[in-house]
């Protein structure tokens, strides 16, 4: 029985990486976990990557950060507990967990299977410890199985990154569909992959020129330097989706000229400011702006096995868990090419 997994009393103590105030570096800490619960499983991590939304949780700036704080949500590792309600993981499992750690189960968007639309969803690292440690617990329905063919340093980073651009391409994009990818970083690269393997035509779009030859290797077709100017006039109308990866703010207006009849401006990146559109520029031609956050855990799955068929993983920089400040550094400095992945 699943149950008989679950040692009695108390857990031994976590060790982990914690940041005492906003902005503050990580020091060692651990902290008592209590007793498992009936719907969790218990992960040994052995891979955690940093994604730039643990730069924001780390500096407060969303206002719901507590401290001490323990980054890291992209998380692989290998299951050593399991609860009876969560028996459909074994212990010794190699599993994966993303941005979400609960939801309810039972509301209305519960039982739709959109579980990030769920009011008392339970974010990883919001109101508790994450993946820069030597364990974490989550409720067992969002702990994934890895597929075997998928490197655990590849597979981490699409458990945030990866499904953050996977579910607007599967709900939008077609195969005859004409993509457009703003910003080729760690949530652009993803996308430049997704959208090659889905069959469409892909174009990126960056402001470092020297990113044409990687773009392309990473899956697109086309390459177009937003430095230079005209590409507005030039490409108006050529779009049937837009992925915004970038957190900058941008002349939003003017990219909405560049979809066509019926396109869609998707963001996923936590860009400042406000987005500003002309009304007309939407009624015109049907064209849409909307947002996307992560995956529901069907998803996730889906998204897993689909990676693994056509090879797409992270390219990522490997760093030891010690060096978890100077990799938050290189993410919050964007110089990560193009995920930074923590190792145990």
């Amino acid at each position: 029985m699943r149950g008989n997994q679950i040692r009695k009393g108390f857990g031994m103590k976590i060790s982990a990486y914690a940041a005492k105030k906003a902005k503050g570096a990580l020091e060692p800490f651990a902290f008592e976990p209590g007793r498992i619960r009936e719907n969790e499983v218990e992960i040994e991590v052995t891979h955690c990557g940093i994604c730039h939304s643990d730069v924001h949780m780390l500096d407060n700036d969303w206002g719901m950060t507590a401290y001490p704080f323990v980054p890291g949500h992209e998380i692989v590792g290998t299951v050593t507990q399991a609860g009876p309600a969560a028996g459909h993981l074994a212990k010794g499992d190699r599993v994966g967990v993303g941005w979400q750690a609960s939801s309810c189960g039972s509301c209305e968007w519960c039982e739709k299977g959109c579980e990030t639309c769920c009011r008392k969803n339970i974010g990883v690292i919001v109101g508790r410890h994450g993946g820069f440690a030597d364990r974490v617990r989550v409720d067992g329905r969002f702990a994934f199985p890895i597929p075997e063919t998928l490197k655990s340093e590849s597979a981490a980073p699409l458990l945030c990154g990866g499904i953050t651009v996977y579910k607007p391409l599967r709900d939008l994009a077609r195969p005859w569909s004409r993509v457009g990818v703003i910003g080729i970083g760690g949530l652009g690269h993803f996308a430049l992959q997704f959208a090659r393997a889905f069959g469409c035509d892909v174009t990126a779009f960056s402001t470092t020129p020297d990113k044409d030859k990687e773009a392309k290797r990473l899956g697109a077709h086309h390459f177009v330097c937003t430095t230079k100017g005209g590409l507005f006039e030039k490409l108006a109308g050529t779009f049937d989706l837009l992925i915004s990866a970038v957190t900058a703010d941008l002349a939003w207006d003017s990219w909405m000229g560049l979809l066509r009849p019926y396109g869609t401006l998707v963001v996923v990146g936590a860009s400042p400011g406000m987005i500003q559109v002309a009304p007309f520029s939407l009624i015109v031609g049907n064209r849409g702006v909307r947002g996307s956050v992560i995956g529901d855990p069907h998803l996730i799955r889906e998204m897993l096995g689909f990676a693994a068929r056509h090879k797409i993983g992270a390219e990522a920089e490997v760093l030891p868990m010690s060096q978890a400040n100077e990799g938050l550094q290189r993410v919050r400095e964007s110089k990560a090419r193009y995920r930074i992945v923590l190792k145990r």
